[in-house]
């Protein structure tokens, strides 16, 4: 795709990252963020003055944004652009099926391609151009961007052709990582209890049936070590989850797990705000100390 201009909307925690790795794979980018761009634009990024602006200079535009009002308003601002070279419109960001859906509509409508493409692998995984792309839309799409997602991405997927399937699987997968970080913390706060060695119940653990992210990387890395620096804000599990919640409600799936840890997630942003989410397990220790 060099040579295909390429648009970045949203330079946050995961975008800058993200923006910076296709930049460095030689691509013409131009990049906006609400923010401010100036201070946040990857080295060999052009710098656009506004949502517009980047709709004018790219043929694709790729969105990385806090959520799903956001990404419909951008959506809107595109659709509605006068001197619009964009065709293709990639959303990165985690809106839950609906705003997918909603997004598409919009963008469909003047003649745009909406591509939902939510990711996972955190920060680390941006900045290490490893992250997962989960892509829901046209194959023809993907293959035509292989070689830019290949600059940012380790595994991208074609996980469907409609709108919100990307979204769909993304909440699941947040709502299995926050599951196994909150089930793994009260389980380990147990086992203090009785005596054990946290390093070593990680050990047994791992090469044992209760293996998880939590145990295989949060714990050893971020707990252990007394950093909780995964790169991922509580706030933004909490929402993921209860967008996971709410879909699956909608779809009349058993929600008895679901209730149960979006009520941990949100009671420990409201305990712990702006907190990093595997701070989670001082919050279920205090819970224990009340």
């Amino acid at each position: 795709m060099n040579g295909i201009g390429l648009g970045f909307i949203g330079l946050g925690q995961m975008g800058g990252p993200m923006a910076a790795n296709i930049a460095r794979g030689g691509f013409e980018l131009s990049v906006f963020d609400q923010a401010g761009t100036a201070e946040r634009a990857p080295e060999g990024a052009a710098v656009a003055a506004s949502v517009e602006d980047v709709a004018a200079r790219a043929d694709t535009v790729f969105l990385s944004l806090p959520d799903g009002p956001v990404s419909i308003a951008v959506a809107r601002r595109i659709a509605a652009a006068e001197a619009r070279r964009a065709t293709v419109v990639v959303d990165l960001s985690t809106i839950g099926p609906g705003a997918a859906r909603e997004a598409a509509g919009i963008l469909g409508a003047a003649g745009l391609t909406y591509i939902d493409a939510p990711v996972s692998g955190g920060q680390a995984g941006a900045r290490a151009a490893t992250i997962t792309v989960m892509w829901a839309g046209p194959g023809e799409e993907l293959e035509r961007h292989r070689d830019v997602l290949l600059s940012f991405c380790k595994n991208p997927f074609h996980v469907g052709a409609a709108p919100g399937q990307g979204q769909a699987l993304k909440i699941i997968n947040n709502f299995l990582s926050g599951t196994a970080m909150a089930a793994t913390s009260e389980a380990v706060l147990y086992g203090l209890a009785q005596g054990l060695d946290m390093e070593t119940m990680l050990a047994v653990i791992n090469v044992s049936t209760g293996a998880n992210s939590a145990t295989r990387d949060k714990f050893p890395n971020r707990i252990v070590t007394g950093s909780f620096d995964a790169g991922f804000k509580t706030k933004l599990l909490a929402k993921d989850i209860r967008l996971y919640l709410d879909d699956a409600r909608a779809a009349q799936v058993s929600v008895t797990l679901g209730d149960a840890v979006s009520d941990v997630w949100t009671r420990c942003d409201e305990a712990l705000p702006d907190s990093d989410f595997t701070r989670v397990y001082q919050f279920i220790r205090d819970l224990g100390s009340n």
